[in-house]
């Protein structure tokens, strides 16, 4: 079970606590560094291929990987005027992800007036699970993640 989801200790519906003397907030954030190489492919090709990798955890959600942009094709983003606000991280901008002859408005996003607690997230930017065409960890397929509300498991389809 992950921290932040169903009745893990940071989700909204936990179950179980921290044993600490003093109150967590009630949104707690963190980032892991994935260390294993991740690709997105969109478009018929690769669009981000990075081993630096950080997965955001935050209450309620399945992890989020956020890419470097040094990482990510050239080209590929293009900055649309949609933006949002987080309630922990801020202002979002939104892009459109082009590769090919695909495109995916909102498919990707990156946080761009981050509170100097998450200065780790400066320059990443996390792509759109249901928009891409395809997730790798290593060489292995990403398959299910959580954007299929079904769904409750990541399953990786190993290669043989």
């Amino acid at each position: 079970m992950g921290l932040p989801w169903q009745q893990g200790p940071l989700s909204p519906g936990a179950i179980v606590k921290f044993l600490v003397p003093e109150p967590l907030p009630n949104r707690l954030l963190y980032l892991e560094p994935l260390r294993r190489r991740m690709r997105v492919r969109f478009g018929g090709t690769g669009i981000a291929d990075s081993e630096n990798v950080f997965l955001l955890f935050e209450p309620g959600h399945y992890p989020m990987a956020c890419f470097p942009e040094t990482d990510i094709s050239p080209n590929t983003l293009q900055r649309t005027e949609h933006t949002s606000h987080h309630p922990d991280l801020g202002l979002t901008s939104w892009y459109t992800v082009r590769a090919g002859n695909k495109d995916a408005a909102r498919g990707a996003w990156q946080h761009t007036e981050l509170p100097a607690c998450a200065s780790k997230l400066y320059g990443r930017v996390a792509f759109a699970w249901p928009s891409m065409d395809a997730f790798y960890e290593e060489d292995e397929r990403i398959l299910g993640h959580a954007f299929s509300a079904p769904v409750r498991q990541v399953f990786v389809q190993r290669s043989h």
